[in-house]
């Protein structure tokens, strides 16, 4: 195949597109492959993991220059790999996502943007539950940023459990769940419930049995729009 073949057939809707999934912490792979399983199982998935990422962004309040210009040059990987589209699974990077998105000519997803437009329409008073505290400050920025975006005064409640992530990385998903679903009682009187991280997405279904208030999730909301980003048909 010459390459101006193969530069066609990669743009062809009818083939499987390749998405690279950039990790900061393996707890977050598994989520994101559920995700693409449920709604997107034609996609084809490429991982890199670099979880020396989540190490050093813990050790600084705020997000450094240097640890900035390494986590793009990791995006710019996207383009060695051929891949269509970038979908980043960390929510502690957001500045360092979009200098990425301006720089690569393919969609660049934020793990939250999604889950933050959906939340934003399901209503004005919305809860978020996280884990790993250094994230929290750029989310709540992003999440006051989409919503002056598209108009709205929908406010965010930020509950952090920092101990449902330690078990998580000692490899007790139950405990993890547990201590999240713990927390329902508190967020009974909000619109919409938003499970920070991709990593948190495990919870979903036990908070769900605990509270009628919806629960969003990043992953599923992540796949749908890099979907819709991308054209893909429904196979």
């Amino acid at each position: 195949m010459n390459p101006r073949s193969r530069h066609i057939c990669d743009r062809n809707p009818m083939i499987a597109p390749r998405i690279m999934l950039l990790h900061a912490t393996p707890v977050a792979m598994d989520p994101v492959h559920s995700a693409f399983r449920e709604h997107w199982p034609e996609a084809e998935t490429i991982n890199v993991l670099e979880d020396g990422l989540t190490i050093d962004r813990a050790k600084a309040p705020n997000l450094t220059c240097q640890l900035t210009d390494r986590f793009v040059k990791l995006c710019h990987y996207a383009t060695d790999l051929a891949a269509r589209g970038l979908l980043i699974t960390c929510s502690a990077f957001g500045p360092a996502i979009e200098r990425a998105a301006s720089e690569l000519s393919i969609p660049v997803l934020k793990p939250n943007e999604a889950m933050f437009e959906a939340a934003i329409a399901s209503g004005k008073r919305i809860a978020m539950v996280a884990t790993f505290e250094p994230a929290v400050v750029t989310m709540v920025q992003e999440f006051q940023e989409q919503a002056a975006k598209t108009g709205s005064n929908a406010t965010l409640m930020t509950i952090i459990v920092p101990e449902a992530m330690i078990a998580l990385r000692r490899g007790d998903v139950d405990t993890h769940n547990q201590l999240i679903a713990e927390r329902a009682s508190e967020l009974s009187t909000y619109d919409a419930i938003m499970l920070a991280h991709f990593s948190t997405s495990r919870a979903a279904a036990l908070l769900r049995q605990a509270t009628p208030v919806p629960v969003l999730t990043a992953p599923q909301s992540a796949v749908i729009k890099m979907r819709h980003l991308l054209n893909a048909p429904v196979q």
